[in-house]
């Protein structure tokens, strides 16, 4: 997680996972500006707070982790990185709390059958962002009806993916991840490469990294560098989530 002066912030950790897509257009506050001024020069709590519960799909995750762990602040760090990550708290959302969350927030979205999310739900989904991305979006059941370019290549920014620095430049860093393939009518992980993201907004706001540093990434954005606790978890959710839209689709 972000740590800045020492302390451990989750309203600027928040706005450094949120600022990628929310800079692209797609969720989120129209004007990206706050956030971005957020993610420059350091996030105040109030601030963030506001832009925060205007995330559709972020927000209502963040206060239900937050509820079910007796946590008050939905933008504790250790909220924030259940969403993102994953932790021990994603395991204290009952299933049948999650269906419900889902019925409540996202039943109508797109017109979608709800019956599909809700069994991926009961299947081990968790109250994380990669269920989100794998489970709840539609992406999955385009990628099963033969549409794969577009929906594979969201499903590989839109996820909260892993890698390590190669190099380091003013405001970009040259990264080695795995991008995702859909193999056998299944989601893997698929070839190595080498790609650049961004680490600044407009040369303020970057991260501290050298070579060899893990990171987690969102669309073309740095969100943070993760220690190998950090990184075992966003692996392991990960992997979670995308094994339950496997099984979804096999199913189907």
């Amino acid at each position: 997680m972000i740590e800045m002066a020492g302390r451990v912030t989750g309203p600027l950790s928040f706005a450094h996972f949120a600022y990628p897509p929310n800079a692209l257009g797609y969720c989120g506050p129209p004007d990206p500006a706050a956030l971005e001024g957020a993610v420059a020069d350091g996030a105040d709590r109030g601030a963030v707070s506001v832009l925060a519960s205007r995330f559709d799909g972020a927000w209502p995750y963040l206060r239900l982790i937050a509820s079910c762990n007796g946590i008050e602040d939905a933008l504790d760090p250790r909220v924030v990185d259940a969403y993102w990550i994953g932790s021990s708290l994603l395991e204290s959302v009952p299933a049948t709390t999650l269906v419900d969350h889902l019925d409540s927030h996202f039943e109508r979205m797109g017109g979608r059958d709800f019956a599909p999310v809700a069994e991926a739900a009961l299947l081990g989904g968790a109250a994380h962002h990669g269920f989100h991305v794998f489970c709840v979006y539609p992406w999955m059941g385009l990628l099963r009806a033969g549409v794969h370019d577009a929906p594979l290549r969201v499903l590989d920014r839109c996820r909260i993916r892993w890698g390590r620095v190669v190099s380091v430049e003013a405001e970009t860093v040259t990264v080695r991840d795995r991008a995702l393939a859909f193999v056998d009518h299944k989601l893997v992980e698929g070839p190595e490469r080498v790609e650049q993201v961004r680490r600044a907004v407009g040369g303020a706001g970057a991260q501290e990294l050298v070579p060899g540093d893990a990171v987690a990434m969102h669309w073309d954005w740095v969100c943070e560098p993760l220690r190998p606790e950090g990184l075992r978890r966003l692996q392991d959710w990960t992997g979670r989530m995308m094994r339950i839209a496997n099984a979804i689709g096999s199913a189907s």
